[in-house]
């Protein structure tokens, strides 16, 4: 029987629709405001949890945008939920407050830059995100990629 180790995050816009992404300490890359599921906790409990914890605010979370299965050989296999943050009001952005343990910083970036800002599969991720969020629909991938396109 599978026990994939599950996580949550989101994706939250500006006025011009780029994606915020965060900049964690203990990574060489950019990342989402997100994170593991604790036992007993459902993804969108857990997307909650993490922003608060992550970014100091609370905004509303909405509809789920992706579920992406991402096998990983050191880690096992992982399911991993992506959600619409919507995009943060002026007054959310003032309120951000970054976990200073995890996080050196945050920005809002294009949608073409993350390529080069983070790691294939969590592009790959992002960008399914923002296609499921224009197209009103959810997006199920495999280690990033659809597996009815491939892409």
């Amino acid at each position: 029987m599978a026990h994939p180790r599950m996580a949550a995050g989101v994706l939250f816009f500006d006025d011009v629709d780029r994606v915020l992404l965060v900049e964690p300490s203990y990574k060489d890359y950019r990342d989402i405001p997100g994170g593991y599921i604790e036992k007993g906790e459902s993804p969108l409990q857990a997307c909650v949890r993490e922003v608060q914890e992550e970014l100091g605010i609370e905004p509303h979370i909405g509809r789920l945008l992706v579920v992406d299965w991402a096998p990983n050989p050191g880690e096992g296999d992982k399911i991993l939920y992506l959600f619409d943050g919507g995009r943060l009001s002026a007054d959310l952005l003032r309120q951000i407050t970054l976990q200073a343990d995890e996080l050196r910083s945050y920005d809002f970036h294009p949608a073409e830059r993350l390529p080069e800002l983070t790691i294939p599969r969590l592009a790959r991720r992002i960008t399914a995100g923002i296609q499921a969020r224009t197209n009103g629909v959810t997006a199920y991938l495999e280690h990033g990629n659809s597996p009815e396109t491939g892409v």
